[in-house]
């Protein structure tokens, strides 16, 4: 039980913190738009990640520098044109969807968005296959059990904030709200592009 419960606090407190993954699902919570499809994109992911950490994936990984770096850039990349695309929204005050109505994305389109943001992103694999893979290590025999914990916290965080975000709907009728979140939203796509180039030049 013990192993279970600290997978579940590791898992959650590096889940829980703002990133790609979290500000793209309070965003089609918002939105209700294809939001069991992104909970489910999100969740399995981390459980993918995660078992593969706990099976010894990331001391494979902490050697090979050269897929870290394409990883790197490319996730960089990536999330400085989610930012700008963000922000353009913001600046313009386009494609605000009304969050009482059930209009939304396309569901590939929404299913490439959560992928990319998932397995383009360095800092999930730091997290979850180096991180919670070393600490499952120190648990021996039980570290499969640290490790549904850690799963189960990434289930947990991931459909709260999805279905959660609904609770929001009231303050969301205002178009000002959704420039505002695609603002903040921009912000931290630009954020984590930047540490993960500054991180490259050191």
């Amino acid at each position: 039980m013990l192993p279970l419960l600290s997978g579940l606090a590791a898992g959650l407190s590096l889940i829980v913190a703002i990133g790609a993954q979290n500000t793209f699902v309070l965003r089609q919570g918002l939105a209700r738009s294809n939001v069991g499809l992104v909970v489910l994109v999100c969740a399995a992911s981390d459980a993918v990640l995660i078992a593969a950490g706990v099976a010894g994936l990331g001391a494979l990984v902490t050697h090979a520098p050269v897929a870290l770096e394409i990883v790197r850039w490319g996730g960089a990349a990536f999330l400085l044109g989610y930012g700008a695309r963000a922000a353009i929204k913001a600046w313009r005050g386009e494609s605000m969807p009304d969050p009482t109505e059930r209009r939304g994305t396309a569901g590939a389109a929404v299913l490439a968005t959560a992928l990319a943001l998932t397995w383009l992103n360095p800092h999930v694999y730091l997290d979850t296959v180096v991180l919670l893979g070393s600490m499952a290590a120190t648990h021996g025999a039980d570290r499969w059990w640290f490790a549904l914990g850690a799963m189960t916290g990434s289930v947990l965080w991931f459909t709260a904030l999805g279905l959660g975000a609904r609770l929001l709907v009231p303050v969301f009728r205002r178009r000002s709200s959704w420039r505002v979140l695609d603002g903040a939203i921009a912000v931290v796509m630009v954020v984590l592009a930047a540490q993960l180039l500054l991180r490259h030049s050191t």
